[in-house]
């Protein structure tokens, strides 16, 4: 079994127990015990789990943790996945934000851009973008998700009608070359959608650890795909399966 699948097993198995023995994990997924302390130590590190002695335990997923909590999370390389994604505007778009820490990101490297329109219903990225008065920001209205800053809801859906953008920027809760895009929360999902829809070009924006999350819910499929921003750290399997579906996966 690749190291990629198993540790997803095994995340779906800690996820389901909560807590585990390395010794029950080597028993259940056939692997050496050194095997098994590899795979905790790396998921521990993009903040899957939490290793305890013998063990580890299940931490919940980051898309139900405040938005603040996260944002040094993976920093490094959510800043170069925000310069790269900037470089993907072009002077004159309209443009959709969604809302979380890695889009907002981007938001640093837009301030040289001319007559670009961004739509967003977040408001961490709209808070953001009164620095830069330049841009002009449409705001959709809706009910607030604390955690997230975000506006969800049929309000939202209907402030989307009648707006289109060029490009869409798409943070994820995880990203898998069999799932598509998937979402951890389901009020959000509708809504999620909808943005998506609004967009000609899908561009979504994710760090190595979304590889090896995935939630209940289907955001879009494969082939609604234009790109895939992510780092050096994403898995090579996960990697080659996109760009063997014609996703242009740009590392950085």
């Amino acid at each position: 079994m690749l190291s990629v699948q198993r540790q997803r097993e095994i995340l779906a198995y800690i996820a389901s127990n909560k807590s585990v023995q390395v010794t029950d994990l080597s028993d259940t997924f056939n692997a050496s015990q050194a095997t098994v302390r590899r795979d905790l130590k790396q998921m521990e590190e993009e903040g899957l789990i939490r290793r305890v002695h013998g063990g580890a335990v299940y931490i919940e997923p980051e898309a139900e943790s405040p938005a603040m909590l996260r944002k040094s999370h993976q920093a490094a390389y959510k800043q170069r996945i925000g310069q790269a994604a900037a470089e993907l505007v072009q002077d004159g778009e309209t443009i959709i934000i969604t809302s979380g820490t890695t889009t907002e990101a981007v938001l640093p490297y837009l301030a040289n851009k001319s007559d670009l329109t961004v739509i967003t219903n977040a408001l961490n990225i709209c808070y953001q973008l009164v620095r830069y008065p330049q841009v002009s920001t449409v705001v959709l209205g809706g009910w607030l998700r604390h955690s997230e800053f975000s506006l969800l809801g049929h309000l939202t859906e209907q402030a989307l009608q009648g707006l289109r953008a060029d490009k869409i920027f798409h943070g994820v809760f995880g990203i898998s070359p069999i799932h598509g895009l998937t979402g951890s929360y389901f009020q959000e999902a509708q809504t999620d959608k909808a943005l998506i829809n609004a967009a000609d070009e899908l561009i979504v924006l994710a760090d190595h650890s979304k590889f090896y999350q995935v939630g209940p819910i289907q955001l879009a499929s494969l082939d609604s795909i234009s790109k895939v921003l992510t780092d050096t750290e994403a898995p090579d399997a996960d990697v080659e399966a996109l760009r063997s579906m014609s996703i242009t996966v740009m590392q950085v």
